[in-house]
Protein backbone atom coordinates (compact mmCIF):
# COMPACT_ATOMS: atom_id res chain seq x y z
CA UNK A 1 0.00 0.00 0.00
CA UNK A 2 3.10 2.35 0.57
CA UNK A 3 4.74 1.95 -3.02
CA UNK A 4 1.02 2.89 -4.02
CA UNK A 5 0.84 5.79 -2.26
CA UNK A 6 4.46 6.67 -3.36
CA UNK A 7 2.75 7.42 -6.51
CA UNK A 8 0.65 9.53 -5.97
CA UNK A 9 2.93 11.59 -3.86
CA UNK A 10 5.16 11.27 -6.97
CA UNK A 11 1.98 13.55 -9.32
CA UNK A 12 1.46 15.87 -6.62
CA UNK A 13 5.08 16.83 -6.25
CA UNK A 14 5.31 17.19 -10.00
CA UNK A 15 2.04 19.30 -10.00
CA UNK A 16 4.17 21.67 -7.54
CA UNK A 17 7.05 21.23 -9.55
CA UNK A 18 5.06 22.23 -12.76
CA UNK A 19 3.14 25.51 -10.95
CA UNK A 20 7.15 26.22 -9.75
CA UNK A 21 9.22 26.04 -12.39
CA UNK A 22 11.21 28.96 -12.89
CA UNK A 23 11.15 29.93 -16.44
CA UNK A 24 12.67 33.51 -17.45
CA UNK A 25 13.60 33.07 -21.10
CA UNK A 26 13.02 31.01 -24.30
CA UNK A 27 15.95 28.65 -23.28
CA UNK A 28 14.50 27.60 -19.58
CA UNK A 29 10.95 27.27 -21.96
CA UNK A 30 12.21 24.79 -24.07
CA UNK A 31 13.56 23.00 -20.86
CA UNK A 32 10.37 23.01 -19.21
CA UNK A 33 8.83 21.86 -22.63
CA UNK A 34 11.04 18.32 -23.00
CA UNK A 35 10.97 17.32 -19.39
CA UNK A 36 7.18 17.91 -19.04
CA UNK A 37 5.31 17.85 -22.80
CA UNK A 38 8.45 16.27 -24.43
CA UNK A 39 8.84 12.99 -26.67
CA UNK A 40 10.36 11.11 -23.49
CA UNK A 41 8.33 13.64 -21.27
CA UNK A 42 8.63 12.59 -16.68
CA UNK A 43 4.86 11.61 -17.19
CA UNK A 44 5.18 8.83 -19.29
CA UNK A 45 6.75 7.44 -16.96
CA UNK A 46 4.86 7.91 -13.95
CA UNK A 47 2.24 6.72 -15.97
CA UNK A 48 3.18 3.26 -16.89
CA UNK A 49 3.13 2.56 -12.77
CA UNK A 50 -0.47 2.88 -13.07
CA UNK A 51 -0.53 -0.50 -13.29
CA UNK A 52 0.28 -1.08 -9.56
CA UNK A 53 -2.39 1.10 -8.72
CA UNK A 54 -5.32 -0.66 -7.22
CA UNK A 55 -8.11 -0.85 -9.58
CA UNK A 56 -10.22 1.24 -7.68
CA UNK A 57 -8.17 3.72 -7.94
CA UNK A 58 -6.97 3.50 -11.63
CA UNK A 59 -9.30 6.20 -12.30
CA UNK A 60 -8.05 8.47 -9.73
CA UNK A 61 -4.52 8.21 -10.55
CA UNK A 62 -5.02 8.62 -14.43
CA UNK A 63 -7.27 12.12 -14.00
CA UNK A 64 -4.66 12.84 -11.37
CA UNK A 65 -1.35 12.37 -14.32
CA UNK A 66 -3.47 14.04 -16.72
CA UNK A 67 -4.00 17.24 -14.48
CA UNK A 68 -0.24 18.00 -14.41
CA UNK A 69 0.06 17.50 -18.01
CA UNK A 70 -2.53 20.11 -18.87
CA UNK A 71 -1.05 22.04 -16.30
CA UNK A 72 1.90 21.93 -18.50
CA UNK A 73 0.60 22.16 -21.61
CA UNK A 74 -1.34 25.49 -20.25
CA UNK A 75 1.73 27.43 -18.73
CA UNK A 76 4.05 26.32 -22.02
CA UNK A 77 1.49 27.92 -24.36
CA UNK A 78 0.98 30.80 -22.48
CA UNK A 79 4.89 31.68 -21.70
CA UNK A 80 5.19 31.05 -25.35
CA UNK A 81 2.94 33.73 -26.86
CA UNK A 82 4.67 36.12 -23.93
CA UNK A 83 8.02 35.46 -25.35
CA UNK A 84 7.01 35.94 -28.79
CA UNK A 85 5.43 39.31 -28.64
CA UNK A 86 8.30 40.48 -25.94
CA UNK A 87 10.73 39.50 -28.88
CA UNK A 88 8.25 41.47 -31.28
CA UNK A 89 8.07 44.52 -29.18
CA UNK A 90 11.90 44.70 -28.92
CA UNK A 91 12.43 44.47 -32.93
CA UNK A 92 12.50 47.04 -35.09
CA UNK A 93 9.82 49.61 -34.71
CA UNK A 94 7.00 49.09 -36.96
CA UNK A 95 4.82 51.44 -38.86
CA UNK A 96 1.09 50.24 -38.19
CA UNK A 97 -0.08 53.05 -40.88
CA UNK A 98 2.20 51.87 -43.66
CA UNK A 99 0.05 50.14 -46.59
CA UNK A 100 0.81 46.25 -46.56
CA UNK A 101 2.79 45.26 -49.45
CA UNK A 102 0.06 44.47 -52.22
CA UNK A 103 0.20 40.98 -54.14
CA UNK A 104 0.91 41.42 -57.99
CA UNK A 105 -1.92 41.80 -60.27
CA UNK A 106 -3.03 38.24 -62.09
CA UNK A 107 -2.89 37.89 -65.96
CA UNK A 108 -5.56 36.25 -68.01
CA UNK A 109 -5.00 32.92 -69.38
CA UNK A 110 -3.43 32.34 -72.49
CA UNK A 111 -6.66 30.66 -73.39
CA UNK A 112 -8.94 32.78 -72.08
CA UNK A 113 -7.39 35.66 -73.88
CA UNK A 114 -8.40 33.65 -77.29
CA UNK A 115 -11.59 32.45 -76.01
CA UNK A 116 -12.60 36.47 -75.67
CA UNK A 117 -11.22 37.35 -79.15
CA UNK A 118 -13.37 34.42 -80.58
CA UNK A 119 -16.36 35.62 -78.70
CA UNK A 120 -16.18 39.01 -80.06
CA UNK A 121 -15.85 37.90 -83.53
CA UNK A 122 -19.03 36.13 -83.70
CA UNK A 123 -21.00 38.10 -81.63
CA UNK A 124 -19.94 40.87 -84.40
CA UNK A 125 -21.31 37.89 -86.85
CA UNK A 126 -24.48 38.46 -85.26
CA UNK A 127 -24.07 34.94 -83.19
CA UNK A 128 -25.52 33.91 -79.86
CA UNK A 129 -23.14 32.49 -77.41
CA UNK A 130 -24.19 29.19 -75.78
CA UNK A 131 -23.11 26.71 -73.34
CA UNK A 132 -23.80 23.11 -72.33
CA UNK A 133 -23.21 20.21 -69.44
CA UNK A 134 -19.78 18.90 -69.55
CA UNK A 135 -21.28 15.54 -68.00
CA UNK A 136 -23.70 14.14 -70.69
CA UNK A 137 -25.87 11.29 -71.43
CA UNK A 138 -25.02 8.81 -74.88
CA UNK A 139 -27.76 10.90 -77.40
CA UNK A 140 -26.57 14.12 -77.10
CA UNK A 141 -22.78 13.29 -77.25
CA UNK A 142 -23.17 10.57 -79.88
CA UNK A 143 -26.30 9.22 -80.99
CA UNK A 144 -28.11 12.18 -82.13
CA UNK A 145 -25.07 13.17 -84.06
CA UNK A 146 -25.20 9.88 -86.25
CA UNK A 147 -22.77 7.84 -84.51
CA UNK A 148 -24.66 4.65 -83.08
CA UNK A 149 -23.78 2.61 -80.22
CA UNK A 150 -22.02 0.56 -83.13
CA UNK A 151 -20.47 3.29 -85.26
CA UNK A 152 -17.25 3.02 -85.93
CA UNK A 153 -16.53 6.93 -85.87
CA UNK A 154 -16.94 6.26 -81.79
CA UNK A 155 -13.48 4.84 -82.23
CA UNK A 156 -12.03 8.11 -82.58
CA UNK A 157 -12.77 9.19 -79.44
CA UNK A 158 -11.78 7.91 -76.25
CA UNK A 159 -14.54 8.42 -73.57
CA UNK A 160 -14.52 8.90 -70.26
CA UNK A 161 -17.52 7.26 -68.62
CA UNK A 162 -19.54 8.58 -65.46
CA UNK A 163 -21.68 5.30 -65.70
CA UNK A 164 -22.82 2.79 -68.29
CA UNK A 165 -26.18 2.01 -67.53
CA UNK A 166 -27.57 4.19 -68.44
CA UNK A 167 -24.38 5.58 -70.52
CA UNK A 168 -22.99 9.19 -68.90
CA UNK A 169 -20.22 10.67 -69.60
CA UNK A 170 -17.82 13.36 -70.03
CA UNK A 171 -18.43 15.09 -72.96
CA UNK A 172 -15.63 14.40 -75.69
CA UNK A 173 -16.74 17.91 -77.97
CA UNK A 174 -19.17 20.70 -78.02
CA UNK A 175 -21.14 19.20 -80.68
CA UNK A 176 -23.47 18.32 -77.71
CA UNK A 177 -24.63 21.73 -77.56
CA UNK A 178 -25.40 21.72 -80.33
CA UNK A 179 -27.88 18.72 -80.21
CA UNK A 180 -29.19 20.85 -77.04
CA UNK A 181 -29.89 23.74 -78.73
CA UNK A 182 -31.72 22.25 -81.53
CA UNK A 183 -33.53 20.17 -78.82
CA UNK A 184 -34.82 22.76 -77.24
CA UNK A 185 -36.15 24.37 -81.07
CA UNK A 186 -38.28 21.40 -81.58
CA UNK A 187 -39.83 21.92 -77.88
CA UNK A 188 -40.58 25.21 -78.52
CA UNK A 189 -42.36 24.40 -81.45
CA UNK A 190 -40.22 27.14 -83.38
CA UNK A 191 -38.29 26.49 -86.54
CA UNK A 192 -34.26 27.74 -87.66
CA UNK A 193 -32.18 30.15 -88.21
CA UNK A 194 -30.02 28.62 -85.63
CA UNK A 195 -27.00 30.95 -85.12
CA UNK A 196 -24.50 30.21 -82.13
CA UNK A 197 -21.38 29.67 -80.98
CA UNK A 198 -20.31 27.08 -78.11
CA UNK A 199 -17.47 27.02 -76.28
CA UNK A 200 -16.31 24.88 -73.12
CA UNK A 201 -13.43 22.18 -71.86
CA UNK A 202 -13.87 18.65 -73.44
CA UNK A 203 -12.38 15.21 -72.49
CA UNK A 204 -10.89 12.61 -73.88
CA UNK A 205 -8.89 9.33 -72.67
CA UNK A 206 -5.88 10.45 -74.21
CA UNK A 207 -2.23 10.06 -73.20
CA UNK A 208 -0.94 13.58 -72.21
CA UNK A 209 2.32 14.88 -74.09
CA UNK A 210 3.79 17.88 -75.25
CA UNK A 211 0.87 17.66 -78.69
CA UNK A 212 -2.30 16.11 -76.62
CA UNK A 213 -3.82 16.30 -73.33
CA UNK A 214 -7.05 14.57 -71.99
CA UNK A 215 -8.70 17.72 -71.58
CA UNK A 216 -9.15 20.90 -73.68
CA UNK A 217 -11.02 23.62 -74.84
CA UNK A 218 -12.96 23.89 -77.96
CA UNK A 219 -14.95 26.83 -79.69
CA UNK A 220 -17.96 25.18 -81.99
CA UNK A 221 -20.26 27.33 -84.52
CA UNK A 222 -24.05 26.12 -85.95
CA UNK A 223 -25.93 27.75 -88.35
CA UNK A 224 -29.16 26.57 -89.68
CA UNK A 225 -31.03 28.27 -92.27
CA UNK A 226 -32.47 28.22 -95.58
CA UNK A 227 -30.37 28.06 -98.39
CA UNK A 228 -27.03 28.17 -96.70
CA UNK A 229 -24.07 26.61 -98.42
CA UNK A 230 -20.63 25.27 -98.66
CA UNK A 231 -19.50 28.77 -99.60
CA UNK A 232 -21.40 30.68 -97.04
CA UNK A 233 -19.28 28.12 -94.95
CA UNK A 234 -15.76 28.91 -96.21
CA UNK A 235 -16.54 32.40 -96.55
CA UNK A 236 -16.92 32.45 -92.55
CA UNK A 237 -14.22 30.52 -91.72
CA UNK A 238 -12.03 33.29 -94.19
CA UNK A 239 -13.49 35.97 -92.00
CA UNK A 240 -12.60 34.22 -88.90
CA UNK A 241 -8.76 33.58 -90.29
CA UNK A 242 -8.34 36.87 -91.24
CA UNK A 243 -9.51 38.17 -87.54
CA UNK A 244 -6.95 36.03 -86.00
CA UNK A 245 -3.70 36.11 -88.20
CA UNK A 246 -3.93 38.76 -90.16
CA UNK A 247 -5.81 40.51 -93.69
CA UNK A 248 -3.37 38.88 -96.04
CA UNK A 249 -3.96 35.58 -94.30
CA UNK A 250 -6.00 32.91 -96.77
CA UNK A 251 -7.30 29.20 -96.15
CA UNK A 252 -7.32 26.12 -97.42
CA UNK A 253 -9.99 23.53 -97.02
CA UNK A 254 -9.44 19.50 -97.26
CA UNK A 255 -11.41 16.44 -97.74
CA UNK A 256 -12.10 14.83 -94.62
CA UNK A 257 -14.80 12.65 -92.50
CA UNK A 258 -16.64 13.68 -89.51
CA UNK A 259 -19.80 11.15 -88.70
CA UNK A 260 -22.05 14.55 -88.04
CA UNK A 261 -21.06 16.39 -91.09
CA UNK A 262 -21.34 15.79 -95.16
CA UNK A 263 -19.25 16.89 -97.31
CA UNK A 264 -16.51 17.25 -94.44
CA UNK A 265 -13.39 18.97 -94.75
CA UNK A 266 -10.47 20.08 -92.63
CA UNK A 267 -9.59 24.03 -92.35
CA UNK A 268 -5.64 24.95 -93.02
CA UNK A 269 -4.47 28.54 -93.04
CA UNK A 270 -1.46 30.23 -94.24
CA UNK A 271 1.37 30.54 -91.87
CA UNK A 272 1.20 33.69 -90.17
CA UNK A 273 4.77 33.09 -89.13
CA UNK A 274 6.50 32.95 -92.90
CA UNK A 275 3.63 33.85 -95.09
CA UNK A 276 3.63 30.92 -96.91
CA UNK A 277 6.83 30.05 -97.61
CA UNK A 278 8.19 27.52 -95.22
CA UNK A 279 9.27 27.29 -91.57
CA UNK A 280 9.41 25.22 -88.47
CA UNK A 281 5.72 26.64 -87.11
CA UNK A 282 4.19 25.06 -90.47
CA UNK A 283 6.37 22.05 -90.55
CA UNK A 284 7.87 24.28 -94.09
CA UNK A 285 4.17 23.24 -95.86
CA UNK A 286 3.78 26.86 -95.35
CA UNK A 287 0.21 25.79 -94.13
CA UNK A 288 -1.18 25.08 -90.75
CA UNK A 289 -3.86 22.69 -89.81
CA UNK A 290 -6.65 24.37 -87.76
CA UNK A 291 -9.92 22.35 -87.06
CA UNK A 292 -12.54 20.34 -88.83
CA UNK A 293 -16.16 21.85 -90.74
CA UNK A 294 -18.24 20.85 -92.65
CA UNK A 295 -22.22 20.87 -93.96
CA UNK A 296 -24.51 19.35 -91.21
CA UNK A 297 -25.19 15.85 -91.79
CA UNK A 298 -29.23 15.43 -92.67
CA UNK A 299 -29.58 12.50 -90.34
CA UNK A 300 -28.69 15.14 -87.58
CA UNK A 301 -30.85 17.60 -88.46
CA UNK A 302 -34.05 14.62 -88.81
CA UNK A 303 -32.83 13.40 -85.81
CA UNK A 304 -33.72 16.62 -83.92
CA UNK A 305 -36.95 17.18 -85.93
CA UNK A 306 -35.51 19.62 -88.50
CA UNK A 307 -36.64 19.28 -91.87
CA UNK A 308 -33.47 18.13 -93.86
CA UNK A 309 -35.14 19.27 -97.22
CA UNK A 310 -35.98 22.58 -96.20
CA UNK A 311 -33.17 23.53 -93.98
CA UNK A 312 -29.18 23.04 -94.47
CA UNK A 313 -26.77 24.34 -92.32
CA UNK A 314 -22.38 24.00 -91.25
CA UNK A 315 -20.93 23.68 -88.28
CA UNK A 316 -16.96 24.01 -87.39
CA UNK A 317 -14.67 23.37 -84.40
CA UNK A 318 -11.51 24.27 -83.08
CA UNK A 319 -9.39 23.85 -80.59
CA UNK A 320 -8.62 26.71 -78.25
CA UNK A 321 -5.69 25.69 -76.76
CA UNK A 322 -4.25 24.89 -80.56
CA UNK A 323 -5.27 28.38 -81.76
CA UNK A 324 -3.48 29.90 -78.86
CA UNK A 325 -0.54 27.64 -79.40
CA UNK A 326 -0.17 28.79 -82.79
CA UNK A 327 -0.56 32.48 -82.26
CA UNK A 328 1.65 32.69 -79.38
CA UNK A 329 3.99 30.65 -80.12
CA UNK A 330 3.58 27.98 -77.34
CA UNK A 331 5.73 24.84 -77.71
CA UNK A 332 4.08 22.42 -75.10
CA UNK A 333 -0.06 21.95 -74.37
CA UNK A 334 1.12 21.10 -71.03
CA UNK A 335 1.88 24.35 -69.99
CA UNK A 336 -1.96 25.28 -69.80
CA UNK A 337 -2.61 23.46 -66.84
CA UNK A 338 -0.26 23.39 -65.21
CA UNK A 339 -0.12 27.07 -63.13
CA UNK A 340 3.72 28.07 -63.70
CA UNK A 341 3.79 31.77 -62.78
CA UNK A 342 6.49 32.11 -65.12
CA UNK A 343 4.51 30.76 -68.08
CA UNK A 344 1.22 32.95 -66.82
CA UNK A 345 3.14 36.34 -66.39
CA UNK A 346 4.05 36.33 -69.96
CA UNK A 347 0.54 37.44 -70.82
CA UNK A 348 -0.02 39.94 -68.34
CA UNK A 349 0.23 42.98 -70.72
CA UNK A 350 -2.02 41.22 -73.44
Amino acid sequence: MEAKNQLFDHVAQLLDEVKAYAINDAASLEQFRIRFLGSKNILKDVFAGIKDVPNERKKEFGQQVNAVKQLAEQRFSELEAQFKQKETDNGADVDVTRPSQTKPAGARHPVTLVKDELMQIFIRLNYTVVDGPEIEDDWHNFSALGMPEDHPARDMQDTFYVSTEPPVLLRTHTSNVQIRVMDALRKSGKQPPVRIVALGRTYRNETISARAHCTFNQIELLYIDEGVTFADMKQTLLYLAQELYGEKTTIRLRPSYFPFTEPSAEMDVSCFVCGGNGCAICKHSGWVEIGGCGMVDPVVLENCGIDSEKYTGFAFGFGLERIAILKYKINDIRLFTENDLRFLKQFEHL
